[in-house]
């Protein structure tokens, strides 16, 4: 198994559950050792990264080295949680990468990924374990033991 500092765990934020399941299989598939936390809501992912809501009490959970996030979810969008997200407090961010990861074929999106500059990768899904394995070479160090 590979390790890269800094990189513990990641975050799939996609209010489908099957493009999860099939994102979880992906990242485990590429013999990354890393932690995997899926959850189905910006809300949500939100209040993971901020230890509120329901994560309030849950202070020893890993840091999100990597976020995937869908653009498209109902109630708040991935835009909408990159608007909250800039707000975040830097120390509940770390060094946190955010990678766009959608079906959008609409140009509007990308531009507007990389007119922010705290989303690193604009990606179509499905994530592959390529792609997977490159952002974590890019911006994580590996450790070798």
């Amino acid at each position: 198994m590979k390790k890269f500092k800094g990189l513990n765990c990641v975050l799939l934020v996609d209010d489908d559950i099957p493009t999860n399941y099939i994102h979880r299989k992906i990242v485990q598939n590429t013999n990354i050792e890393v932690d995997i936390k899926a959850i189905t809501s910006a809300r949500e992912a939100l209040d993971y990264l901020t230890f509120s809501g329901i994560y309030e009490n849950d202070v020893d959970m890993l840091r999100p080295g990597i976020i995937f996030l869908d653009i498209n979810m109902p109630g708040m969008s991935g835009w909408d949680f990159m608007e909250e997200y800039r707000k975040i407090d830097v120390a509940h961010k770390s060094k946190t990468i955010v990678v766009m990861l959608t079906t959008s074929l609409n140009p509007d999106d990308e531009l507007m990924a990389s007119a922010n500059e705290e989303i690193r990768n604009y990606l179509h899904k499905p994530l592959n374990e390529d792609a997977f394995v490159k952002i974590a070479g890019k911006y994580f160090e590996e450790i070798n033991n």
